[in-house]
Formats: structure tokens, C-alpha cells, sequence
């Protein structure tokens, strides 16, 4: 049973969140929606902040300004309320290695609060759906392939019921039957009335399965609406190009790379 909020509250906003790391501006007064039911992607080059502004949005990272909000819940003032409300899949999650994926989810399951026979449900549906249950459910974390810990990693967002899932490149190094599953879990619970927020290198991955998007460059939201009134009438690769002002090199120099 998801947490009951006001359904006319956004998912989750970011409002002009600001992040300095000595003299080096990693996230520039920026802000986001991501309406009810939405699923909203982030995208932007490497050093752009994406991960700096989701590790704020969770509260895994303090901002020097601005405010995190998860369904009107500010995260940095009521910390363990917004936190009831959203599942987060951090980028390099770190898991307690010497566990089974089955031990991992009792264990935190009970750090949740969760009852036991609750708990006990919700893993083996988890475990099910993610293709790590038979042998895989007695293997321990540390023998897990990256697919699996992703799978994993995913598992432990969603055990509590969220409404609102964030998730930093959670395709990054999945082989594709791995993918193919992840996308069908977050699919259905965007259907069944939860909210997701990811942020991806893969444009071609952002257009397939999200409907709103932003794009970030250097610390700030460049563009932020409908994927189709983002990318207009280009690919979102192309807009994306475009909105951070790539230079597309590649064409010049190396000439000892051609015999």
C-alpha cells in the first residue's frame, strides 16, 4: 500500500538548489518538477550535476541553498517522512556484501519497520520479479553480477511501497535481459500510480520510456518539459547536443590512429 498524499502535489520539486565545492559550482540554483505519475528523465554530459542535484533530492548530500520537496514533504526538515514516500538507487550503491539477496531485503526491510510476515511477502514477490530467486536468492551479494546488483539495488527502493522512485543511471553497465526487466518493473509502477525520476547518459533510453525530461549542463536546467516539446521536431540526442553546446570532434587529428 503506497503512503496517501495529496494527489495534486507534486511528485517531487527541486527549488533553486544550490551546491559549491570550493570554487567549482557543481549544481547552479537549479530547479525541477516531476508531476504525479510522471516518468521524468534527467539527462546531461558527465560533470553536468545530475548526480549532485539527486543526492541533494534525497538527502544524501546537504545543499548550500534551496529546498528538496517530496510530495510538499521538504526532505532536509522532515527527513524521515519524505523519506517513507520515495525509493532511492543511489549511482555506485554500496550493499552489505556478506548477505543474500533475501537476507538483504529482511534486513532492511526491518531497519524500515516493516512486520516480518510483510516483509517476508514483499521479498519473495521482489526476488520473483527480478529473476533473483532459486539458486540466485542463496548467492551472496558479493558474487552478484552488476545486472544483479542493479536488480537488487532496485528491490531495496521499492520494498517499502514508494510513491516516488529516484534513480541515478540505472542501466549504466546492464546487459540487455537485465534491461528488458528493470524496464518492465519501473513501467508498471509508473501504471500503477507511482512517479519516477532517473537520470541517463542514453538518450535513446530517456525517449523510449520517459514522458517528461530536463536537461542539465554545467550545474544548471537548461530545458525542462514534455519529451516531445523538448526535442521538437529532432531526436533528443540532436536537442541535447544543441541545448549544452557540444563540440563534436572526432573529425580532426589522430592521423596515426590510420595507417
Amino acid at each position: 500500500m503506497l503512503p496517501q498524499v495529496d494527489g495534486g502535489t507534486a511528485a517531487f520539486q527541486l527549488l533553486g538548489v544550490h551546491k559549491v565545492f570550493g570554487e567549482y559550482t557543481a549544481v547552479d540554483h537549479a530547479d525541477l518538477t516531476v508531476a504525479p505519475g510522471s516518468f521524468y528523465g534527467l539527462v546531461g554530459p558527465n560533470g553536468a550535476g545530475k548526480t549532485t542535484a539527486l543526492s541533494m533530492a534525497v538527502g544524501l548530500l546537504r545543499p548550500d541553498g534551496g529546498e528538496s520537496r517530496v510530495f510538499g514533504v521538504d526532505v532536509w526538515a522532515s527527513p524521515l517522512e519524505a523519506r517513507k514516500l520515495m525509493g532511492v538507487l543511489p549511482d555506485g550503491l554500496a550493499l552489505p556484501e556478506r548477505l543474500t539477496g533475501r537476507e538483504l531485503l529482511s534486513y532492511l526491510g526491518q531497519l524500515r519497520g516493516l512486520d516480518a510476515p510483510t516483509v517476508a511477502g514483499r521479498a519473495d514477490e521482489l526476488l520473483d520479479v527480478m529473476e533473483l530467486s532459486g539458486d540466485s536468492e542463496r548467492t551472496l551479494v558479493v558474487d552478484y553480477s552488476t545486472g544483479m546488483r542493479k536488480k537488487i539495488g532496485l528491490a531495496t527502493a521499492l520494498l517499502h511501497g514508494p510513491r516516488l522512485l529516484v534513480l541515478d543511471e540505472p542501466f549504466e553497465a546492464v546487459d540487455p535481459v537485465s534491461a528488458a526487466t528493470i524496464k518492465q518493473i519501473l513501467n508498471r509502477f509508473v501504471a500503477g500510480g507511482g512517479s519516477v525520476l532517473l537520470s541517463s547518459h542514453v538518450m535513446a533510453l530517456v525517449e523510449q520510456l520517459c514522458d517528461t525530461v530536463a536537461v542539465m549542463a554545467k550545474g544548471r536546467v537548461v530545458a525542462e518539459g514534455p519529451l516531445d516539446a523538448v526535442r521538437g521536431s529532432a531526436s533528443l540526442e540532436d536537442t541535447f547536443v544543441e541545448l549544452v553546446g557540444a563540440h563534436l570532434g572526432g573529425g580532426e587529428g589522430l592521423s596515426w590512429l590510420a595507417s
